[in-house]
Formats: structure tokens, sequence, C-alpha cells
């Protein structure tokens, strides 16, 4: 399929990545606007015609999520009501994925109301980037592609030329992935033992299994918000020896607060991807961040030509 039969838009959370996807893909970002009223509603307009078109609306949901998710339910409706053939929802960090499930009486599932609204919105396909837990796949009815940051996290790494890597998982549940990236990069694993008592943010680092003296550790996770679990990860990975600490997330979602934690922590380096480009301060130069815009621009050329995107996934 031609690109002249899909066009790439970028709502206002994903701009930067929605246009260095675009550039990928050798195709002009569509032309849209989102007006802001007083009160506190959002106005979304498309300015070109999209009829009969496959679209793909690139937004994320995070600084400030509610509005981020909104505004991307009201692309959704207005791409539908302007005709395209069909909506993709590219959506490179899905915050509410975190509510999985009903863990405590009289609590909503937060990311299942959410995949209900997208669908109802009118999208015929979502394309993420490392859902918190993958079964939230199974919460929409419609098509959901759960990109890996892994590979284009692990390829930056692997430039450094650590020594002596080890790849350390925050907690027993992560150990799973923490795997996947030890087996890319062909280091061996240690898994940090994490108690979380509330719903605080932060959480306690109880006991380390593996060994990490005389190496260079790097703690592996899906997203940070405090940046606590990293840090405090990292202690105890100097106090047991290890000689240098770095970091890799999918998603940072650091505050000031967070970048000032991580700024005074023992990490070196926090790995990232641009996923999230709304965030409220400026980033500590301790983090770098590393580009997926060719993940999803591969993605969505796969499937606007009606191909298999199952390679991404090896």
């Amino acid at each position: 399929m031609s690109s002249s039969e899909f066009m790439v838009f970028a709502g206002s959370a994903s701009r930067n990545l929605g246009r260095a996807i675009a550039d990928r893909l050798d195709v002009e970002l569509g032309s849209s606007e989102v007006l802001h009223f007083s009160e506190g509603n959002l106005f979304v307009r498309v300015l070109e015609n999209v009829r009969g078109r496959d679209i793909f609306i690139v937004q994320g949901t995070a600084f400030p999520a509610n509005d981020n998710f909104m505004e991307l339910l009201f692309w959704i409706d207005a791409l539908k009501r302007a005709s395209a053939a069909s909506v993709t929802a590219v959506i490179p960090y899905f915050s509410y994925a975190k509510g999985d499930k009903k863990d405590e009486p009289r609590v909503s599932i937060r990311g299942r109301v959410c995949a209900d609204a997208i669908a109802a919105a009118g999208a015929d396909r979502v394309v993420t980037l490392d859902l918190h837990t993958p079964q939230v796949q199974g919460f929409f009815n419609i098509p959901v592609d759960d990109l890996y940051s892994l590979p284009v996290l692990c390829d930056a790494i692997a430039t450094r030329n650590f020594h002596d890597l080890v790849v350390v998982a925050p907690d027993a549940g992560y150990a799973k992935k923490a795997r996947q990236w030890a087996n890319r990069l062909r280091v061996p694993t240690a898994i940090a033992d994490k108690r979380r008592v509330d719903h605080t943010e932060t959480a306690e680092i109880v006991e380390l299994i593996g060994s990490v003296e005389g190496r260079t550790a790097l703690i592996v996770d899906d997203f940070t918000i405090s940046a606590g679990t990293l840090v405090d990860a990292a202690r105890v990975l100097v106090d047991r020896g290890a000689t240098t600490v770095y970091a890799a997330v999918s998603h940072a979602l650091l505050t000031e607060a967070a970048n000032e934690r991580l700024d005074d922590s023992p990490i070196e380096c926090l790995f990232t991807t641009d996923s999230v480009e709304t965030q409220p301060t400026k980033l500590s130069d301790k983090v770098q961040v590393v580009s997926v815009a060719g993940l999803f621009a591969e993605a969505i050329h796969r499937i606007s030509a009606r191909e298999s995107i199952s390679v991404l996934f090896e």
C-alpha cells in the first residue's frame, strides 16, 4: 500500500514523537489543532481531508493523564466522523494500564474502562508500547499491538560496552522480563525483593537474590514515577558490591522531586524512551532518551500495507 493511502496525525501529548514517526515514514504529519477553553474543555479539529484514508493518531496519556486521554477520544471521534476508512490509536504510553484488576473491594478496573471508551469512540486498532501488564490487551474488543522497547534500549546500552554487566529486576514480578533483557545482552540476572504496602508510589527493597559484587548493575523496569524503587535498589546494589549502577525503563514519568532523587542517587544514567514528552519539569542530566520512532514507524508501515508485524516481537 502506498503512503498516500494512510496518514499520520499527532495529538498535543505526542507532537515530537509523531513528527519523528512521520519523518521515518517519509510522509507529512497531518495538520490539526487543539483548543483549550477557559473552563477546561478541549476542542480538536482535523485540518485535512481524511476521507477513505487509514489514519494513525499518535497520542500518549500522561501529564496530564485525564486531559490527554480525553483528547485521544476526541481525535478518534473526529477522524471517524470525517469518514476515515480506519483509525488506529497509537498510544506510546497508556497510563491507566496500571489499573488492570480489582485487587481490593469497591475499586474500578480503570484499564478496562479506558479500553471500552477507546473502542466506543470508534478506534479500529490500538498500537502501544510496553503495557504494564500484557493481559490489558484482553480488555479490548479490537486488535492491540503491544510493542517492545527492549530491543531499542538494549541496542543503546550495548554501545556503552559495559564491563561485567548484570541485569537486575526490581521485584520478582519483573524477573521474567529481566531475563529477556539479560538474554538479549548475554549477561546474568539478579532479583531485588520489593515490598509495596500502600498506594503512595513508594516501595521497600528488602532482599537481593543473586550476586552483583564487582559488576556493573543495570536495573530494568517498565516505568518509573517517583524513581524511588530504582534509587532504593541502586543503594542496595552498591552496598552489595556493585561497582557502577545504571537503570533502564520503558516509560519515565519524572516529576521535579523524582529528578532530584535521581540526581542524588548512585545511578549513573537512566535510559528511557521518548514515549512521554509532556514532563512537568526538565529531565535530569542523568536521563538518556532513546527514540522509539523507528519502531512505531515500522509497525505503522506494516499495518498500512496489511503485512504481519510479528517480526517486531522476535
